[in-house]
């Protein structure tokens, strides 16, 4: 096995976190004011002129109670039966935290096969049946049995479920029943008040209050996610219930929480309810939800990745990597093309252009502006179909331009053909395999890591370790560009070199 070695010098690097509880406080000095009209004598001044007098609100006004009763009656309960080995064979999604914690082990009645049970939630968005949940709680399940808050039970039909959102529709044979009316969630403001609706651990509907904390936010735990953020207490048993607004209208699915014991600890997280109307309307249709696909590998903009690619401002994707004959590739998309626009809005981010080609139908012609070597172009792209693997890859890889070093102590061998089989290397990949490196040095600290392939080095294609090795020695020393492939794709990282070197 041929090998390529450059020489390390070692580094070391701290990393203090320091966290801060906020306490309650106490005013200190506050002296009680006499009411003037008590008879008491006293500081009986009247208050600044900027300070307005308490006001006792009006009884009604304060009361959620109106929007509680309009939507209650259309959150239900969903009881899930999954046999033991189903949840082995993970057929029930059983990775979520939520339903974890709200499973029980029951063996059933005249059976030795152990049967987990579990609560959720769920809302009726139409008349004749059809009811909105999470796909955690009921996929892969053997029996769904559904409890209308009017005590009436019925068994329910798995309509359709889709794991990148989070949602699934169940349908109950029955009419004319209460729903839920949705609202435009893109209309959701941070500080608005919210009211989460559900089944906390199978104890019967409950109601919290609170704000949203944050809209759009992505936790990386799936391909779709644009959560509401709520500070409303949610709870194990809550998936799948209600986040209505004051009015009482749907502004999103409940489906997570931010904790470390498996309860409250005030961020939970909703799927929005345009996300979930038009995922509920193609698994009506369908059975499954139909997306747009780009067929590229991308990465979010550094400051130097934005200066080495000639693009004002860090705002943009970078595109490491396309997809063989894939939408992108066919429209004339390259690898080093940074995409500024999407159908005529701005692209920041990798995840907000996922968001809005997934949001699309296959076959729509988007434009697609990018900047290639300085120059601004745009590009029609037919958008394909979301294989059910992959959508549009985005390789936001973390990289510290202040730590300094090169490629050294890294290792390099050959990609040979038993190399591309033990690491299931793409037969299109060409370049140079990373045996291993050093934890501190300035490559690992960029993104590098053992089994990644470096196709190109300051965009020069590597084909053997001879080429990376001539490349490595005559390469700039402000900073070496590399394109690399790891089993999420192709990307770039930018590699600084170390003044000692």
């Amino acid at each position: 096995m041929k090998r390529f070695t450059v020489p390390l010098h070692h580094s070391m690097c701290l990393l203090s976190l320091t966290a801060f509880i906020l306490m309650p406080g106490v005013v200190a000095g506050a002296q009680p004011v006499a009411d003037p009209g008590s008879g008491q004598r006293g500081n009986t001044n009247p208050p600044p002129g900027n300070v307005l007098p308490a006001q006792r609100l009006d009884s009604r006004l304060a009361s959620f109670a109106p929007a509680v009763k309009k939507v209650a009656p259309a959150v239900v309960r969903i009881i899930t039966a999954l046999t033991a080995q189903d949840i082995a064979d993970g057929t029930g999604g059983m990775g979520d935290a939520l339903r974890r914690s709200s499973f029980g082990q029951l063996p059933r009645e005249r059976s030795s096969v152990v049967v987990e049970w579990g609560v959720g939630s769920g809302v009726i968005v139409t008349k004749d049946g059809y009811i909105l949940t999470n796909c955690h709680v009921v996929n892969g399940a053997r029996d769904v049995a559904v409890t209308l808050p009017d005590g009436r039970e019925f068994k329910a039909v798995v309509v359709g479920v889709d794991a990148r959102s989070d949602l699934a529709v169940v349908k109950i044979g029955a009419r004319d029943l209460p729903t839920v009316p949705l609202a435009e969630s893109q209309t959701v403001q941070v500080g608005d008040q919210v009211l989460a609706i559900g089944n906390p651990f199978g104890m019967g509907q409950s109601v919290t209050h609170g704000i949203v904390s944050a809209t759009d936010r992505g936790l990386g735990i799936r391909g779709c996610e644009q959560f509401i953020q709520i500070d409303a207490p949610i709870n194990p048993g809550n998936s799948g219930g209600a986040l209505v607004d004051v009015t009482g209208c749907l502004i999103g699915i409940n489906t997570a929480i931010l904790s470390s014991s498996g309860g409250n600890q005030g961020i939970g997280f909703a799927i929005p309810s345009d996300v979930a109307s038009r995922v509920m309307a193609d698994l009506i249709k369908y059975g499954y939800v139909s997306r747009g696909y780009l067929g590229i590998e991308s990465q979010n903009l550094t400051p130097e990745l934005a200066k080495e690619f000639n693009i004002d401002g860090a705002t943009g994707v970078l595109v490491g990597g396309l997809v063989p004959n894939g939408p992108a590739e066919m429209a004339g998309l390259q690898v080093g093309d940074v995409i500024t626009g999407f159908d005529g809005k701005e692209v920041r981010d990798g995840h907000q252009l996922m968001l809005a080609v997934t949001q699309e139908r296959p076959c729509h012609p988007a434009r697609v502006d990018v900047v290639r070597n300085g120059s601004a172009k745009s590009l029609r792209v037919i958008l394909g179909e979301a294989p059910d693997n992959e959508l549009a890859a985005n390789r936001d890889q973390p990289a510290d331009p202040q730590d300094p070093g090169a490629l050294q102590g890294v290792v390099l061998i050959e990609l040979s053909s038993p190399v591309r089989q033990l690491l299931k290397i793409p037969r299109h990949v060409q370049g140079a395999v990373v045996l291993d490196l050093q934890a501190y040095s300035a490559a690992a600290q960029a993104g590098l890591r053992p089994g990644d392939v470096i196709e190109s080095i300051e965009r020069h294609e590597v084909r053997s370790t001879d080429e990376a090795s001539g490349l490595i020695h005559s390469a700039r020393h402000q900073g070496m560009l590399l394109r690399v492939w790891s089993s999420g794709g192709s990307h770039f990282l930018l590699v600084h070199p170390s003044p000692l070197g």
